[in-house]
């Protein structure tokens, strides 16, 4: 979708908080299970490198990173374009005649860098059987929630999240878009091992994100000088792209995207949780959490 599209934007009532529906048992907009045989049957490249994550944990920031690797850290080049343009977002499917994330890709030269919420179960065959490389980032589920509940009070494209309370209990069911947190982080994780995925943490690239950006490096087999790595750094960081346009989704209509609300880019902070959780809403997620993979994350 392009700056003008974008302008000229008039979305109809139904297709601002979308009416959804299941997928193999994963809550999904009925516009996206409207076009799933095509998503399922997409042909991917084995060029192609995907970004894959549960939702609110750390997404833009990745494709921020990665796009400042493949653009040795300039910054005019990743300002080409919205982060949504330059990275499909695979499954996402909008009304005619707006881009849905499939369309995008299909029109875009290899090679690819493309971006999905799905779970792992649920990812096109064809990046198996291609060999693509994969990026998958893990965030806690706590801080997930906060970031996720938020994002759905601004965001029109995305069912109401319901009062915070409401929303604790969605969360842990699962019926928010894209399925269960529990289950998403520990499907990706059981196959990091069986397939060419970089499996990071939002905590790990928070706490030293020079360490883990040269994880990136090694996995995408690419080599940067000491300044263009304290480039990418400096960029790539929250301040920073809070203020980058082409980043934060402040070019969207506010019709969808209501930062008056809560900003897309809201804190980025570990531990955020704390200041919404109650007591008794802590002990009981972290039992959940704890029961659903052991602690883990």
């Amino acid at each position: 979708m392009s700056l003008e599209e974008m302008k000229d934007l008039h979305l109809e009532e139904k297709d601002l908080q979308p009416e959804t529906t299941e997928i193999d048992g994963i809550l999904m907009t009925k516009l996206i299970s409207g076009n799933w045989d095509k998503i399922w049957n997409s042909q991917e490249k084995s060029d192609d490198l995907l970004i894959a994550t549960y939702a609110k944990a750390g997404t833009t920031w990745t494709q921020e990173i990665v796009d400042m690797i493949q653009n040795d850290g300039d910054v005019q080049k990743c300002q080409r374009a919205n982060t949504f343009d330059r990275h499909p977002f695979l499954e996402w499917s909008l009304p005619p005649p707006l881009n849905s994330g499939l369309d995008l890709a299909n029109k875009m030269p290899s090679p690819r860098t493309l971006m999905t919420h799905l779970p792992v179960q649920m990812l096109p065959p064809s990046f198996w059987k291609e060999n693509s490389k994969i990026f998958y980032v893990a965030r806690n589920a706590k801080d997930c929630l906060v970031s996720y509940y938020h994002f759905s009070r601004m965001n029109s494209m995305v069912p109401d999240p319901g009062t915070w309370e409401e929303y604790i209990e969605t969360f842990k069911d699962g019926k928010v878009l894209w399925g269960s947190w529990y289950d998403h982080v520990k499907g990706w994780w059981d196959m990091k091992d069986q397939h060419h995925i970089l499996y990071l943490f939002y905590e790990d690239i928070k706490e030293n994100p020079k360490r883990e950006i040269e994880k990136i490096l090694k996995f995408l087999e690419k080599d940067i000088t000491e300044e263009v790595l304290n480039k990418i750094i400096y960029h790539t960081s929250f301040d920073v792209m809070k203020q980058n346009p082409m980043a934060n989704y402040t070019t969207l209509p506010s019709s969808i995207m209501d930062h008056s609300i809560s900003p897309f880019m809201r804190k980025g902070m570990p531990g955020d949780w704390k200041n919404y959780f109650t007591v008794a809403q802590n002990e009981d997620l972290t039992t959940t959490t704890r029961r659903r993979w052991q602690g883990a994350l």
